[in-house]
């Protein structure tokens, strides 16, 4: 993974509502969640959520899909593994990690 990607990936991230949007759909799995069910669980309006969705797709962070009139957003696993693994190359000097930088979802 490239360093531009891991900026735009962390800069996505580093706003309150996108955190929290991003850490619902890692929560839901791979079902995902429509924005309305996104919205009134986070208390977020719509034209805010429409726009910070917007950020977090251009992350590569969540994927969008259309299911009928409804569009259905994932969190971007490999991306979010491929994050992690960047910023935890070569951690513990070289050592064998003791936690697990990536999810199976």
């Amino acid at each position: 993974m490239e360093e531009k990607q891991i900026i735009k990936a962390l800069a996505a991230l580093a706003q309150p509502h996108r955190l929290q949007i991003f850490r619902a759909l890692v929560v839901t799995g791979t079902q995902g969640l429509t924005p309305a069910v996104m919205a009134e669980g986070l208390g977020v309006p719509a034209a805010t959520l429409s726009f910070h969705l917007k950020e977090l797709l251009h992350a590569d962070l969540i994927s969008q899909e259309r299911s009928g009139r409804n569009l259905i957003y994932r969190a971007q696993y490999a991306h979010m593994n491929g994050v992690l693994a960047y910023l935890t190359q070569n951690c513990c000097q070289g050592e064998a990690c003791l936690v697990e930088t990536t999810c199976d979802c």
